[in-house]
């Protein structure tokens, strides 16, 4: 059967979109890099990008919902064991070894419950795109981002206030709403947009990771100026921590899909999901409804996550599934 007039037109923007990724997630590490080292040098100049985090995640969270569509959660009834298993080490792994770093570490309580926070929000908004770098299970990357996505405004209060309580106080309700306000209506104004205007929507998709890296760039530049103190006296013990937490969630994740006979694209997919947090959501969060210095773990976790997850693509990228 030959394409249909829409296919065509749609086909040329489509084809960008995997190399205009490629560039995004190649030159994400290098922009937040340098936006963390401006923002430590010029504290007092980018400091008041602080009150605009919340709507720089929105645009974020919307840029998300326009690549998603309904057959992304089908996926969910074809293939129930893997999706169901990403989302649940997600939400069950991450936290409970976020929580148990900050302890082994003794992180000062508000670095502790931002790392906690980090190991409680869905999957990062570039997990997608590392997952189709190192040759993973795209289909299946996606739908676990945006499960685990759907389900942050239930899941991540109550993990927060569970494991995060005991170092600073957490008002649950409130953060659920601003979950809801953040997360959930941008992501389905992008869902509906694109069923509504789905020509419109794929001819900017090649532009959309760029969305996700300058708005990412942004909560980074705003939330290190706004902590550069409490970085700078703290800085060392929180990277490890930060390193720690993202590299074991890369390995569970990868033994879970071994463990459950996953094939190798499968096993990538739930690896690099498990492994990589929205971050920017949880600096965000972090400041919001903690301290600033509680959004210092998601704005090292933005920076470093990005530098591993492009180093894990470039050694995956580089073998074929079976090789």
């Amino acid at each position: 059967m030959s394409p249909s007039p829409s296919t065509r037109q749609a086909r040329p923007a489509a084809d960008q979109s995997p190399r205009s990724a490629k560039l995004a997630v190649t030159v994400f590490p290098l922009l937040i890099l340098g936006g963390a080292a401006v923002a430590l040098l010029m504290p007092a100049t980018f400091a008041p990008l602080g009150a605009g985090v919340t709507y720089a995640l929105m645009i974020i969270m919307f840029g998300m919902g326009l690549t998603l569509t309904l057959p992304d959660f089908a996926l969910v009834l074809k293939r129930p064991a893997p999706v169901l298993l990403g989302v649940l080490f997600q939400y069950s792994i991450m936290p409970l070894l976020a929580l148990g770093i900050a302890v082994l570490l003794q992180l000062p309580p508000a670095l502790a419950a931002g790392l906690i926070l980090v190991g409680c929000v869905p999957g990062g908004t570039s997990s997608n795109v590392v997952t189709y770098l190192a040759r993973g299970d795209v289909a299946l990357s996606v739908t676990m981002t945006s499960i685990s996505t759907l389900l942050s405004p239930l899941l991540t209060p109550l993990l927060t206030l569970w494991l995060a309580g005991q170092y600073l106080p957490v008002a649950a309700g409130d953060m659920a709403a601003s979950i809801v306000q953040i997360v959930l209506i941008p992501v389905v104004g992008g869902i509906v947009l694109r069923l509504l205007l789905p020509r419109l929507v794929v001819r900017i998709q090649p532009a959309l990771p760029w969305v996700s890296v300058l708005g990412i760039t942004y909560v980074v530049l705003a939330v290190v100026a706004g902590s550069r103190a409490e970085l700078v006296s703290a800085g060392l013990l929180l990277i490890l921590g930060v390193m720690l937490h993202n590299c074991c969630g890369y390995g569970i994740g990868y033994l879970a899909g071994k463990l459950t006979r996953g094939s190798v694209p499968t096993r990538r997919a739930i690896a690099v999901e498990v492994g990589m947090q929205n971050s920017g959501l949880a600096a965000g969060l972090g400041a919001q409804h903690f301290t600033p210095e509680a959004a210092l773990p998601g704005a090292i976790f933005s920076v470093w996550h990005n530098i591993s997850g492009g180093l894990l693509a470039s050694v995956w990228g580089r073998r074929r599934p079976g090789s």
